[in-house]
């Protein structure tokens, strides 16, 4: 049972930037396609980017393309997400998430909730001046 642990969230102005860990327990994260999702009070849960499994192909939401990088450190089992530019409507609880796939994962169109089986906990994510 894959574990995930997010952390990195906190309180940050409009235009400022942080940086999420989704750290696992896993030696070989290489192998699992990782997922971060939003949730904002009141609205449903998307998927803004995905790092795929064995090839670490990168796919992101409209909303976050060209503000936001996901990575990975195979090394360390722990995906990344640099938050850059941000903006009130970044406000969220940001979670990561993962399937294990013994081929390339695909990233594009961003994966649904439903297929992946491992979640972490959450962390929240607040931008305001």
């Amino acid at each position: 049972q894959l574990q995930l642990v997010e952390s990195g969230g906190g309180l940050v102005q409009p235009g400022g930037s942080l940086g999420l860990s989704c750290a696992t327990s896993t030696r070989f994260l290489d192998y699992y396609t990782v997922v971060w999702f939003r949730q904002a009070p009141g609205k449903e849960r998307e998927g803004i980017s995905c790092i795929s499994s064995r090839t670490s192909v990168t796919h992101y939401a409209d909303s976050v393309k060209g503000r936001f990088t996901v990575s990975r450190d195979n090394s360390k089992s722990t995906v990344y997400l640099q938050m850059n530019s941000l903006k009130p409507e970044d406000t969220a609880t940001y979670y990561c998430a993962a399937e294990w796939s013994s081929s390339p994962g695909i990233c594009a169109p961003l994966p649904d909730e439903g297929r992946l089986p491992f979640w972490g906990q959450g962390t929240q994510v607040s931008v305001s001046s």
